[in-house]
């Protein structure tokens, strides 16, 4: 099949050799009109065929490439296909089915699939959409989802998007329940956050668990207390849930009594800059994991000070000897910043400090090692004295 092509500027290629997939729309130099695709052949500025994107004309990253290539490339339904069964065949090796069936399937750039997120939940397959292209291709995506047994198939593209939201074929259930390490979690379809649950911080809520035993916690941003049931499951003295969502802290409540965990979980609805700052000094573990602060390069100094700010009134409160547990998702946030403001922070806290683990996200979420874009979720554990 013939696609349109994309023409780079001569001296803007160099990024695209290196198998960077991001084309920003400064580096075009011209682009025939689009099929219904969105996909373009690439070349350099001589028409030496680099690969294969998708186009969005409307965005600074006009073009993402998903293959990379020298000759001319057959992009069709067993392309993707094969595309999806090679990330399937990947992700359930890295698991066991028997204690956990909920984990990311496709992660975008990490999965050589820029634009497409695949999350599933036992049955349910739920995808957000980042790119019109990929939308395009729905039909095909939700029928391989099908053929690989996940039958329903849910589509929480961004909000902002014109594409559907909602069942993609047969409706499926509002909540599912899912394993994951053998602890049960509820998961909301409809309304839950992002795809329903952060399953990235999977292997970091697995160490929380190691280090919980007689402990009391807090987990501030507890969302719907994914933290909070390893740390129990850790033998917990006890575990507070704080979260400025009442829905979330339900949503927490319940997944306690799944698992018969609510006689050490104390779930609270209060903002948590407020909670660390009127907190009792005597916590053994807190864990800070806010939702991203920092949605594009301008906000990171009000960001930063998000950052210090609960970092700070958290090492004013723990035990001496403590663990705590902290983190960022904001991409714009580098790990080098992320603990540049975790050690002002610590200096301005009065108290020695040291990293015990540096954490990032699971092994369900690579990172494509051309894109470090792709690298978004830092992870301290410290040891407070």
């Amino acid at each position: 099949m013939q696609f349109p092509r994309l023409k780079i500027k001569k001296g803007k290629e160099k990024s695209l050799y290196r198998f960077h997939p991001w084309i920003f729309s400064g580096a075009v130099d011209s682009i025939e009109e689009l099929n219904n695709d969105c996909i373009a052949e690439v070349t350099d500025f001589q028409g030496s065929i680099i690969g294969y994107g998708f186009v969005e004309l409307k965005s600074q990253i006009i073009c993402r490439v998903f293959e990379f290539c020298k000759d001319p490339f057959e992009i069709d339904g067993e392309y993707w296909r094969n595309k999806l069964l090679a990330s399937h065949k990947f992700k359930l090796s890295l698991l066991n089915l028997e204690e956990t069936n909920c984990f990311r399937l496709v992660h975008a750039e990490g999965d050589y699939f820029p634009g497409l997120i695949v999350d599933i939940y036992d049955k349910v397959a739920v995808i957000q959409f980042r790119t019109n292209g990929v939308w395009k291709l729905q039909g095909i995506i939700v029928q391989i989802l099908n053929s690989l047994g996940y039958k329903y198939v849910f589509s929480k593209s961004p909000a902002y998007s014109d594409w559907q939201q909602g069942w993609l074929g047969e409706p499926g259930p509002d909540h599912v329940v899912v394993k994951e390490n053998n602890i049960l979690f509820s998961i909301d379809i409809l309304k839950g956050q992002k795809t329903g649950f952060f399953l990235d911080q999977r292997e970091n809520r697995k160490l929380l668990a190691e280090y919980s035993k007689g402990k009391k916690v807090l987990n501030c941003f507890s969302y719907t207390g994914g933290f909070s049931m390893y740390a129990i499951k850790g033998e917990a003295v006890s575990v507070d849930s704080v979260d400025i969502s009442k829905d979330a802290t339900e949503n927490a409540r319940k997944n306690a009594e799944l698992n018969d965990y609510s006689k050490n979980h104390n779930p609270i609805a209060a903002d948590c800059f407020e909670y660390l700052r009127k907190a009792d000094k005597d916590y053994d573990v807190i864990i800070l994991d806010p939702p991203a602060f920092c949605k594009d390069i301008r906000s990171v100094p009000q960001a930063s000070r998000g950052y210090k700010d609960i970092n700070l009134s958290a090492m004013k409160i723990i035990k001496s000897g403590s663990l705590l547990f902290t983190f960022s998702c904001s991409q714009h946030i580098s790990k080098d910043l992320f603990q540049k403001i975790v050690f002002g922070a610590a200096n301005d806290s009065g108290r020695k400090v040291r990293i015990i683990h540096q954490l990032g996200q699971g092994p369900d979420h690579p990172i494509n090692i051309y894109h470090p874009e792709g690298d978004y979720l830092k992870g301290l554990v410290l040891e407070v004295s």
